[in-house]
């Protein structure tokens, strides 16, 4: 039997491709529609696996395999791209839309084809309909694919399946499907763009800010990457272990990460950082408040472990509770968005270093703080940290600061881009921060009517919306740089439809519903 959550969830993933494609129909759409078909039934292929156990690795169990919401993301983030570089005349990033589509495309395919062919007995419908879609994105391919665009689209593939069969052998119950498509593609893709233009360095070309993303997610993946197979030989708990991974990590950094840096933007990069980040008075102003909200969330974590202490009965942190740090994210955002959203862009890549690398040491045991941390976040869990690791504050990270990262500047005059555009970079504060904070307190505090087949309630959705329109308002009062030209419409749509996808979807809402929102935005 079919379930009724995720057919919902399906039919507002539908809703927002052709919500998308009506504004622009072209050769792409085509791609777009028939990958969306195709997805929807290899889902109930890979939800079908996964309840039997049949699935080569293992997934996430409290969540549904969500191919069809995570296949659709990144194909229509490339299309929305390549839309505006081409309306603003910039042809190599209009390109460089076109590859993020086709590479899109591809990767999720390639996920449709496991299922279908690990599935017995073989489904013959779903064979079909994945064989019409391959050739209609192969036939596209050929027809708008330079070679040496194929060439790319291909080895960022080849990285996918190599990143996939390590990482999910090594964190089993971490991702879903749809989790690990949209997780494992990003990587694959960042380390491919890392790659390509290590190789091709051009003296004085390319904004040292963007390089920092980068070096930074890579760097983080091969230390990770380096030490799991470091301590599957050595304990990884005791104080030898403890002092050789603090040692190896100064190495990697210093001996590795900071050179390939120094590479690509010709200068020294700690004092390149250091500069940037002392440059205006308004940065240190944003930094000092930036550390002030930061030593806010230690003191709640430290709060909530000492009144468990005292409450033997209380084991984990209620929803209101954990909602806490999204109103302190937030805070930390939207000041950045309105003043200087470049030290917004590195604080975020900084910040995500440091998330990863103290979930090395909370996941390693490495003393003096290894089990300090499992400690204090363990009160925290929910039923999505079901593997090895704490994911959840990372994702939160990546939900508010992928709209910000992934803001296509060079086709945007003077910094912004003009009606519901505008609100791009703000899609994570809008759909996490506020949206589904509001939603879950809401909910979970006021909410009696239940959506059919989910545990969210109208009340909690029907509030977000309403918060939101608010959030939009105000940010209309507050920044100058934000022209909406009368697009209200528009933006309800966007939000009204991203706020339904939270209510039904079971997959980690706080990377999916920031990026759904921005691709209806641009």
């Amino acid at each position: 039997m079919l379930n009724k959550a995720v057919l919902v969830e399906s039919l507002i993933v539908f809703v927002i491709v052709l919500f998308v494609h009506a504004l622009v129909w072209d050769r792409y759409s085509w791609c777009a529609v028939a990958l969306a078909v195709q997805a929807f039934y290899a889902q109930f292929k890979w939800d079908r696996l996964l309840q039997l156990g049949g699935a080569v690795f293992q997934f996430r169990t409290a969540a549904n395999s969500g191919l069809l919401p995570a296949s659709m993301v990144i194909p229509l983030l490339g299309i929305v791209m390549k839309e505006r570089c081409k309306s603003a005349g910039i042809v190599y990033f209009e390109r460089f839309g076109i590859v993020v589509a086709s590479t899109g495309m591809v990767v999720a395919l390639f996920l449709s084809v496991i299922a279908v062919g690990i599935t017995k007995p073989v489904p013959t419908n779903t064979c079909i309909l994945t064989g019409v879609a391959g050739s209609v994105i192969i036939y596209t391919m050929k027809h708008s694919l330079t070679v040496s665009e194929v060439i790319e689209v291909l080895e960022v593939l080849l990285i996918f399946v190599y990143l996939s069969m390590i990482l999910l052998y090594l964190l089993p119950r971490c991702f879903t499907p749809g989790e690990a498509l949209l997780v494992l593609g990003g990587i694959s893709f960042v380390l491919n763009q890392l790659i390509k233009r290590s190789l091709n360095v051009v003296e004085g070309r390319g904004d040292p800010v963007d390089f920092f993303l980068l070096v930074a997610v890579v760097g983080v993946v091969l230390l990770g990457l380096f030490f799991t197979v470091l301590f599957i030989f050595m304990d990884s708990g005791t104080w030898i272990s403890s002092m050789f991974f603090h040692m190896m990590t100064a190495v990697l950094g210093l001996g590795v990460i900071m050179p390939w840096l120094y590479r690509l933007i010709q200068r020294n990069p700690l004092f390149w950082l250091l500069q940037f980040l002392f440059q205006t008075q308004t940065r240190v102003y944003l930094l000092a408040y930036w550390t002030f909200l930061a030593a806010s969330a230690c003191g709640v974590v430290f709060y909530q472990n000492a009144k468990r202490s005292s409450e033997s009965k209380k084991h984990q942190a209620s929803t209101v509770t954990r909602k806490y740090f999204h109103f302190i994210v937030v805070a930390t955002y939207v000041p950045g968005l309105i003043y200087d959203r470049q030290l917004l862009y590195i604080a975020a890549v900084l910040c995500l270093a440091v998330f990863i690398f103290l979930e090395y040491i909370r996941y390693f045991r490495i003393k003096p703080f290894g089990q300090t941390l499992r400690h204090l976040l363990s009160l925290f869990l929910d039923e999505r940290d079901s593997g090895p690791l704490i994911l959840t504050h990372i994702y939160l990270l990546l939900g508010m600061s992928l709209p910000v990262w992934l803001f296509p500047r060079p086709c945007a005059p003077k910094g912004t881009l003009s009606g519901a555009g505008a609100l791009v970079p703000y899609s994570g504060v809008l759909a996490v921060g506020v949206g589904d904070t509001i939603a879950s307190v809401f909910g979970s505090t006021m909410g009696e009517i239940k959506w059919p087949g989910t545990k969210k309630t109208f009340e909690g959705t029907m509030t977000a919306i309403f918060a939101q329109i608010i959030a939009v308002a105000l940010i209309l009062i507050f920044d100058s740089s934000v022209n909406l030209n009368s697009s209200y419409a528009r933006i309800l749509a966007s939000v009204s439809l991203v706020s339904l996808l939270e209510a039904y979807t079971t997959q980690i809402d706080n990377l999916l519903l920031p990026l759904y929102l921005q691709i209806m935005f641009m």
